[in-house]
């Protein structure tokens, strides 16, 4: 893996999909390292490329599954065209499932010949479908069923190891803690305090390794769920400033307008997920 900075990325939707079809037009699973707080699945069909997950190198081949864990290192190398379905979903659609996906680490990110399974083959299909026709009624109700179906089958394929700060990455265990706490009053000094990191430590690994400051990451996890609340409730503005843990309103603006582009009543009004 790379030595230089990690790439963060920001999301401000639950569910990307993507079909990668060589058939149609030549596609390549290629991505530099990045991480994000979702979880990114990659169902392989055609072709042969090579997945990375943290430290893990692994071949992929038609039929099998990579799953990247929340703020899991990864990244692909590419030796296509490829012919691939990609969803990036985040955990919270999976209540269920949560603490798998926040606490576990898989001994393996792939799953061999997965996709061969007839049932999840027909699983992962009636997913696809269901993201197409997303603005049907009962749609994300369908996405969800479907999205707890496949990572039920996926999990129990998936032996997990227990997230532990001395036998992981140091920086996922931050992500990991970050991600769950984000709407607290989070510091350098209570993360030193929970974690049991030095605070300059810590700091060093956001600037160095994801390529920004601890509190422009945090405002970055605040935005991304202030958008989900602009969206699918009827909140106000500034009820929905204080639920994801900014002390202003002055200070939930500036922040959003720098993230997003446009302040929050603009982007309820006009709904702009789609053009992020």
């Amino acid at each position: 893996m790379s030595q230089a900075p990690f790439l963060y990325e920001k999301r401000t939707t639950d569910l990307a999909f993507r079909n990668f079809n060589h058939n149609n037009k030549k596609t390549y699973l290629r991505c530099s390292p990045h991480l994000h707080r979702e979880i990114e699945l990659v169902c392989f069909f055609e072709g042969r490329a090579v997945a990375y997950a943290d430290s893990q190198r692994c071949e992929l081949e038609p039929g099998d599954v990579f799953v990247a864990f929340p703020n899991q290192i990864h990244s692909y190398e590419s030796f296509g065209p490829e012919d691939y379905y990609l969803f990036i979903v985040n955990p919270e659609l999976m209540p269920e499932l949560l603490d798998f996906f926040q606490l576990g680490i898989p001994h393996s990110p792939v799953i061999k010949g997965a996709v061969n399974d007839p049932r999840i083959r027909q699983t992962v299909e009636a997913l696809y479908s269901a993201c197409e026709r997303e603005n049907e009624p009962f749609g994300a109700s369908m996405r969800q069923g479907y999205l707890l179906a496949l990572f039920s089958e996926l999990l129990s394929r998936m032996p997990l190891s227990r997230l532990h700060l001395g036998d992981s990455n140091a920086l996922r265990a931050i992500v990991s803690f970050c991600t769950q706490n984000f709407t607290e009053n989070l510091s350098l000094s209570l993360l030193e305090e929970r974690l049991h990191l030095n605070k300059y430590y810590i700091s060093h690994l956001f600037s160095g390794k994801l390529g920004l400051r601890f509190n422009d990451y945090i405002n970055s996890l605040r935005v991304s769920e202030a958008c989900r609340y602009l969206l699918n409730t009827d909140q106000s503005i500034t009820d929905i400033s204080e639920k994801v843990g900014f002390n202003t309103l002055r200070t939930f603006n500036r922040a959003f307008i720098k993230q997003i582009g446009v302040p929050p009543t603009e982007y309820r009004k006009n709904d702009l997920r789609n053009q992020k």
